[in-house]
């Protein structure tokens, strides 16, 4: 089995799947422990995953959705992090 090597892009990102309760994130970076966490998609959930983003200097957000889940995260995340909205 052949494993390919990506180019580093962003030394700290995170990934999200947002669904209609709940997003799950899972960051990962240079120096930095990949950890994956589920948060609420209530607001002041969202605003904990930012806390938590930026405690572990995160700069860039890929998030995948289904519908149109994605929209309230989208706006907050947007205010802190470059965020990219991706289709699976």
């Amino acid at each position: 089995m052949t494993v390919e090597q990506f180019p580093l892009i962003f030394e700290r990102g995170c990934g999200i799947d947002v669904h209609k309760d709940s997003a799950v994130a899972t960051i990962k970076g240079v120096d930095l422990e990949e950890q994956t966490r589920t948060f609420s998609t209530f607001t002041e959930h969202i605003y904990e995953l930012v806390g938590w983003l930026q405690i572990h200097n995160v700069t860039h957000v890929a998030m995948e959705s289904t519908g149109v889940y994605w929209k309230p995260v989208y706006y907050i995340l947007e205010e802190f992090f470059e965020v990219i909205l991706v289709n699976a």
